[in-house]
């Protein structure tokens, strides 16, 4: 799948009238491309229709009206639709409360660079982090609750990933988990892997 354009966000009117059914939409995609990891951690993996809804949203909130914003957020977004061979993901640190935050945000510093995908035959694939993102949300005392990661894939992992089971794990020092992939969330990844998203 080709990144997103100007042509691909609609203007605010035409956005509102496409919205509650856009959304319904994506909630659904977005519940087939959701990983939870342990208690508080999930990971998105997006396409160009969940970056479409999160720029169409920004803008709407934002009143983004100009060309010139749109593009901004566009350079923003683009990245995280994956190209063939890649996926591309969110890592969300779902706490709710101020002091659940103020106890873990500074003990998951570098979770980030925690998650691999882990092949059938034991592979690890670690994540690479977003090298833009990277610079505003990492810091060595505290981390950020969202970060973004993708993995890239040669042919034959791809394969082995398809063949499965495949898992996600994530390996921090002070959390961990992993969730093995399947049904429909392994048949959105591996449309990813193949033709991008």
């Amino acid at each position: 799948m080709a990144k997103l354009t100007l042509d691909d966000i609609a203007d605010l009117r035409a956005y509102e009238r496409e919205r509650d059914e856009f959304r319904r939409e994506v909630i659904a995609l977005k519940k087939r491309r959701r990983v939870p990891l342990g208690d508080f951690v999930t990971l998105l993996f997006e396409n160009s229709r969940t970056i479409r809804f999160q720029i169409q949203e920004m803008a709407r909130v934002e009143k983004i009206i100009t060309d010139e914003g749109i593009a901004n957020e566009l350079r923003v977004y683009n990245p995280l639709i994956p190209d063939p061979g890649q996926l591309c993901a969110t890592l969300f640190i779902e706490l709710t409360s101020k002091l659940a935050l103020m106890e873990w945000l500074p003990k998951l510093v570098g979770i980030e660079r925690s998650v691999s995908l882990r092949l059938p035959d034991g592979e690890l694939v670690p994540a690479v982090v977003d090298e833009d993102h990277e610079k505003q949300l990492t810091r060595e005392e505290v981390t950020a609750s969202v970060h973004y990661v993708r993995w890239e894939l040669d042919p034959d992992q791809i394969d082995r990933f398809e063949a499965g089971p495949s898992t996600v794990v994530l390996d921090h020092p002070n959390y961990r988990a992993e969730t093995t992939l399947g049904g429909e969330t392994l048949a959105e990844l591996v449309s990813d892997l193949r033709h991008g998203g």
